[in-house]
């Protein structure tokens, strides 16, 4: 297995610790880390928070068990969990946490299983068409490309991975099936760049990175896991406290965006004079829209090119 990168540089490191800040004053305050990942978040917040509580959740055991051993010395202050996390106030609960005084998502694929070839996320090297955040799930993308029906695959090429070349991609797909079971990175790569016309592959990129961001999706279930990740989150927050969620594609902005406009918005007419405090919102926004990277964040780390932030704050029950 290729070895992850110790210490890698957290996406918008300074930027989240400073918007989850205000909800961190308190001693035993407690920080819920929804994709605990390599743990550099973690890190950075139980440095810079000496006396918040730190719940680490992630799917991946081989995530927590690298975590583990990166946060050893903060052992008291640490409670790491393999969950999804939309299962988030079934682990407070099993903890006898009442609530979250911040949430942290950080969405996507993690540098580690980027990292791990093993683990068949990326489209850059020979790899095993697996692409399971949770190795003891049983689907996976080879199960994917080789049982599902053309238009199955064409659903979710177009999905998922916005993908407008979906039905020759599927077709090229389903026709190399037909000798043989599809099992690497590679050969998938290829059935996509010879489906692709001549003149999409010279412009974005990989041809190939929409069909295995799909295919990833697909396996994970992502998409359905975060529809109701953010509002099971949302409810478990104290009043006063900050959720922060990074996206990297449009597809997961559009649930959270959906998701934070509704939990700020007065359920009345719009042309109500004046909003009675039952009906008042109970959440506020903090970010303007969604905020990016810098330039200079995107020079020191490639992965925050394609970041988009957005926080929010409990400011009533």
């Amino acid at each position: 297995m290729t070895p992850p990168t110790a210490h890698h540089t957290p996406v918008l490191r300074e930027r989240v610790l400073g918007l989850l800040a205000p909800a961190l004053t308190e001693p035993g305050a407690v920080l819920v880390d929804a994709t605990l990942g390599l743990g550099g978040h973690a890190q950075a917040a139980l440095e810079l928070f000496p006396e918040i509580e730190y719940v680490g959740i992630d799917r991946d055991p081989q995530a927590l068990a690298h975590s583990q051993a990166r946060l050893a010395q903060w052992g008291n202050r640490i409670r790491l969990v393999h969950a999804v996390y939309d299962e988030i106030p079934e682990v407070l609960a099993d903890l006898g946490i009442a609530h979250a005084d911040g949430v942290l998502f950080d969405l996507g694929v993690s540098s580690m299983q980027l990292d791990d070839r093993d683990r068949g996320f990326s489209y850059a090297a020979e790899a095993p068409l697996d692409m399971r955040m949770n190795p003891d799930d049983d689907l996976t993308a080879a199960d994917v490309v080789n049982s599902y029906s053309e238009a199955e695959l064409i659903r979710i090429l177009r999905a998922f991975g916005e993908e407008k070349f979906a039905p020759r991609i599927a077709r090229g797909i389903v026709r190399a099936r037909e000798s043989h079971r599809l099992s690497s990175s590679t050969e998938l790569v290829s059935i996509v760049k010879d489906a692709v016309p001549a003149a999409a592959r010279r412009r974005g990129g990989n041809p190939a990175k929409r069909t295995f961001q799909a295919l990833r999706i697909e396996v994970n279930a992502e998409l359905t896991v975060l529809r109701r990740a953010i509002p099971a989150a949302l409810d478990v927050l104290a009043i006063g406290g900050r959720m922060v969620v990074m996206s990297y594609q449009s597809l997961e902005d559009r649930i959270v965006k959906t998701e934070f406009a509704q939990r700020c918005s007065a359920d009345v007419p719009i042309d109500l004079p004046v909003i009675p405090e039952s009906s008042k919102p109970s959440f506020k926004l903090i970010t303007r829209g969604a905020e990016l990277a810098s330039d200079e964040e995107i020079s020191d780390n490639s992965r925050a090119a394609s970041v988009r932030l957005r926080a929010i704050e409990r400011i009533a029950a």
